[in-house]
């Protein structure tokens, strides 16, 4: 299993943990650990979020603070990026095909240990 399918196991996770179960107070612990970071985000129709780490639900829904969109546009310009400002948005679980955290790489791995 590669880092970014361990990332997705291990939000989807925290976003359907309960506090009932034991092992999913440290998952939730984990997920605190990323409150407030910067958090990219892509989703199934090729855009991109940039924005700061807000919160996630039960559901795996991700809310992102002062998120901008970043589009692919398909005209052959030297700027193939578009962006514009959002503000704050939410991301559907069903529609995440990636997430990335801004933090060191000790960070990443301490997050990413995952143990069966």
């Amino acid at each position: 299993m590669d880092i970014e399918q361990q990332a997705r196991t291990s939000l989807y996770q925290v976003g359907s943990s309960d506090q009932s179960n034991p092992n999913g107070s440290d998952l939730v612990a984990r997920v605190k650990k990323l409150l407030f970071r910067q958090m990219l985000v892509g989703v199934n129709d090729g855009r991109f979020f940039l924005g700061t780490f807000y919160c996630i639900d039960k559901q795996g829904n991700i809310i992102l603070q002062d998120a901008v969109e970043y589009r692919s546009t398909r005209r052959s310009s030297p700027s193939s990026m578009e962006q514009r400002g959002l503000g704050l948005i939410l991301i559907p679980f069903s529609c995440r095909t990636s997430c990335h955290v801004d933090c060191s790489i000790e960070e990443q791995l301490s997050l990413l240990s995952l143990e069966e």
